[in-house]
């Protein structure tokens, strides 16, 4: 029976005991959780979670049926900007630090050191090589050295990479290798033709980590994209870029381009977002018959820059006789303002007689708001609007289910669109003191081709 009890322990430590991750945060009051995910092409799973004390210590235990591969620490939220990747191969503990300014450093765990490491040479090696072009040395041969330099580390981390988790990254970030003298604008031609030449799309190891994203990233923003034909640029470099991975899963071209539709639209290049969508995600999303993401790139090219404002109807009462009219039949104004706002919303409540002020210093002709509640119940919004009667008011009812604000793709009040006499949408300001700024710089922008003539 004590053999039994014996063994029973020692089955269960082995199971239970297996290997940790561990560090200090700093500063650690910046810090209250480390979430462990396991991460996949597709998914991130949930594995375990440790509280990091005062001094900024955590350590995460993993177990025996934590499986080897890659593994994403959560520190803070949104998850998907505060985060970094470890590599588990399920032979070794893991010690790192993280600190907010500086980033991640492993202290301990061979391959997560030797990623840092090749990491810290080939940036060494690049930067000496970004010196010769910027100092416009003459010493051919000393570029040439460098090169022979790169290759041989290259070849050197690969080996000692053999048989590891690690090597799939330090292949894919295997760079252009000149294997003699090449002119700055002959390298860097070489360089962005070559970019992707060593990526496998379809290496799960790769699709499980932020690689794949990075690597995206640096290339459309990073290569050739000049400030004058930015957008355009941009386009172009997407096409090399989509081209690189077209042997890559449907549902990891979605992940990545999404990704990269987003990052398009928060910087409010609504061209590109679109020129993402038109040319390959709404026919990604239509294979994938995923309806959610085709409705919301359609509702985001609906509203965008230069856009007709989508249509919709209201009723109008004028001595007690009530009429229905549309937005596309207003006529008289230079420019029309939609304002999506709520009775009891208290930014509304703040903006609303700032816009109202800022509208009356107008001549009708130059402005007309549309105000649009987003009401639950009329009652109140009816006394509220009677307050404002130089505003064209429509009542929204359902709030946030409400047509008009979702035709609009409205998720917050209030929420502006500038309309010109067309009702192309020519402004989708922030706030009011954004749209009080895009009407003052229109004025400067008339009053300078005025000089002009």
């Amino acid at each position: 029976m004590k053999r039994f009890l014996f063994l029973i322990i020692l089955i269960s430590n082995i199971v239970m005991a297996q290997h940790s991750i561990k560090g200090v945060f700093s500063p650690p009051e910046d810090y209250r959780v480390a979430v462990l995910y396991k991460v996949t092409p597709t998914i991130s799973e949930y594995i375990t979670h440790a509280e990091v004390k005062k001094d900024g210590k955590f350590e995460i235990k993993l177990d025996s049926t934590v499986a080897k591969g890659m593994y994403r620490i959560v520190y803070a939220i949104p998850e998907e900007d505060y985060n970094f990747d470890v590599i588990y191969n399920k032979k070794e503990d893991i010690n790192l630090t993280f600190n907010s300014e500086t980033g991640l450093k492993i202290l301990s765990s061979s391959e997560n050191k030797l990623m840092a490491s090749y990491s810290n040479s080939m940036s060494m090696i690049t930067h000496s090589i970004n010196n010769f072009y910027r100092e416009k040395s003459k010493d051919t041969t000393a570029l040439v050295s460098i090169f022979k330099t790169q290759r041989e580390a290259q070849k050197g981390f690969e080996d000692l990479a053999k048989n590891t988790i690690a090597l799939a990254f330090i292949k894919a970030n295997r760079p252009y290798i000149p294997k003699h003298y090449e002119d700055v604008e002959t390298y860097s031609k070489n360089v962005k033709a070559h970019y992707f030449d060593y990526v496998n799309f379809s290496n799960k190891t790769l699709q499980s980590s932020n690689f794949l994203n990075e690597r995206m990233v640096n290339y459309v923003f990073g290569v050739a994209a000049d400030s004058i034909n930015r957008e355009a640029n941009y386009k172009k470099n997407i096409n090399v870029f989509y081209n690189a991975m077209k042997e890559a899963p449907i549902e990891i071209k979605r992940t990545l381009l999404v990704d990269l539709w987003e990052q398009m639209r928060d910087l409010n290049y609504e061209n590109t977002a679109n020129y993402i969508s038109d040319t390959y995600l709404i026919n990604i999303a239509k294979q994938l018959k995923d309806k959610d993401l085709v409705e919301g790139l359609t509702l985001f090219k609906n509203i965008s820059l230069g856009k007709v404002a989508p249509d919709f109807s209201y009723q109008q009462e004028k001595n007690g006789i009530k009429t229905t009219k549309k937005l596309s039949e207003l006529t008289g104004a230079k420019n029309y303002i939609l304002v999506f706002w709520n009775s009891t919303c208290a930014h509304c409540l703040d903006e609303i007689p700032q816009l109202e002020a800022f509208v009356k210093d107008k001549k009708k002709e130059e402005v007309t708001v549309i105000a649009i509640g987003l009401e639950d119940s009329p009652e109140y919004w009816n006394r509220v609007v009677k307050r404002i009667p130089d505003f064209i008011h429509v009542y929204g009812a359902g709030y946030w289910d409400n047509e008009i604000g979702n035709s609009y793709g409205v998720t917050a009040t209030p929420t502006y669109f500038v309309l010109d006499s067309e009702k192309h949408i020519v402004a989708k300001p922030e706030d009011i003191d954004a749209l009080k700024l895009y009407f003052e710089k229109q004025k400067s922008k008339a009053k300078s081709k005025a000089s002009q003539k």
